[in-house]
């Protein structure tokens, strides 16, 4: 099989204010403390499912230099640069048609850069499943994470019928908004609902001939572009048209629509990071729930924290319940954990 990886990487991490900047956002930090960035640690777990040389990062103009020096064995005719932020579809869209270009037959699995997985060889186990599925016919593949809790913070797939050719494989009957409380409730009583993880496998022809139907206008677009892939006309051509791309998800431009749409779910400690809460969580703590990342950090008298802080930074904290910390670059953060969809506005 030909397989190939594409890594979305062009996310601002607003979220993740003040560790995650729009001028080195969070897929390019080592939100773990752990000596890798997030998007180093999802090229890693790819190791074994594609040579390096088939893995593809599409990101934003500005971001090129962090993922040459992040990730200096991916080719650099590799790294695709979006001139402007047009939602996952066209740039999905940007890499498949580039792939199709020289790999008519390649197999592909499309994922974000800031996710976390915990069991990596699980992990590549469902990935080469996935291919396996999705090489020879025109299946499009979702990667379901069973839930561990009422989580309203996730999209959701709901799956329908079992496959009798493959018991780990279901039909999709819909995807879902965020839910409120009461209804994660209902999905994770149910059994047969999912977090959506934004990871998606299929082959080059049937992601491409999928587009044409139901994104015809973006299909268009790179159809003019294609003549261009690999000649010295691509930046120009592509910085002229893809700007003309809808912006618009793949969710809606084509995973709601589709008609072979499968869901393979599984279970390897994924998390999509998506909040400070939700870092808090994945990382370790002590006895009172703190969690930490940095390397002088001292907390009396305080629970349920988590503080991030640059290396060099001694940070002293006492009688704190329930905050954040952190530092980055003469920016201090101080706010409650139960307000941190307030970020956003705070990084103004």
């Amino acid at each position: 099989m030909d397989n190939h990886v594409v890594i979305m990487a062009g996310g601002i991490g607003s979220r993740f204010w003040p560790m995650s900047t729009p001028e080195c956002p969070k897929q390019f930090i080592d939100v773990m403390g752990c000596g890798r960035s997030l998007i180093q640690l999802t090229a890693d777990r790819f190791d074994g499912v594609c040579p390096k040389e088939n893995m593809w990062v599409v990101t934003s103009e500005k971001y090129i230099d962090i993922v040459r020096e992040q990730l200096p064995e991916i080719p650099e005719s590799n790294i695709l640069a979006e001139p402007c932020a047009r939602n996952t579809a066209p740039c999905i869209a940007f890499a498949c048609w580039k792939i199709k270009k020289k790999h008519p037959n390649a197999n592909i699995v499309v994922t974000p850069s800031d996710a976390l997985v915990i069991d990596t060889g699980e992990f590549r186990r469902v990935m080469e499943k996935a291919l396996r599925f999705t090489d020879d016919g025109s299946a499009i593949v979702t990667i379901g994470i069973r839930p561990t809790r009422p989580e309203t913070g996730y999209g959701y797939i709901a799956a329908a019928d079992q496959l009798q050719t493959d018991k780990e494989i279901y039909t999709v009957d819909a995807f879902k908004e965020k839910p409120d409380k009461e209804t994660a409730e209902k999905y994770l009583a149910e059994g047969n609902f999912f977090w959506n993880a934004g990871i998606f496998v299929w082959n080059v022809r049937t992601i491409t001939s999928v587009l044409r139907v139901y994104a015809p206008g973006i299909a268009q677009i790179f159809d003019r572009i294609f003549p261009d892939f690999y000649t010295e006309k691509e930046n120009e051509t592509i910085k002229k048209l893809f700007p003309t791309c809808e912006s618009i998800s793949i969710d809606y431009a084509v995973m709601e629509k589709a008609q072979e749409i499968y869901v393979l779910p599984a279970s390897f400690g994924w998390s999509d990071l998506g909040t400070w809460g939700a870092l808090r969580g994945l990382l370790p703590q002590d006895k009172s729930g703190n969690a930490t990342v940095g390397t002088d950090i001292r907390l009396y008298e305080s629970k349920n924290c988590i503080v991030h802080a640059s290396e060099e930074k001694r940070v002293v904290i006492q009688g704190l319940d329930g905050y954040i910390i952190a530092e980055k670059d003469n920016t201090l953060l101080i706010c409650k954990l139960e307000e941190e969809q307030r970020i956003k506005e705070f990084s103004k």
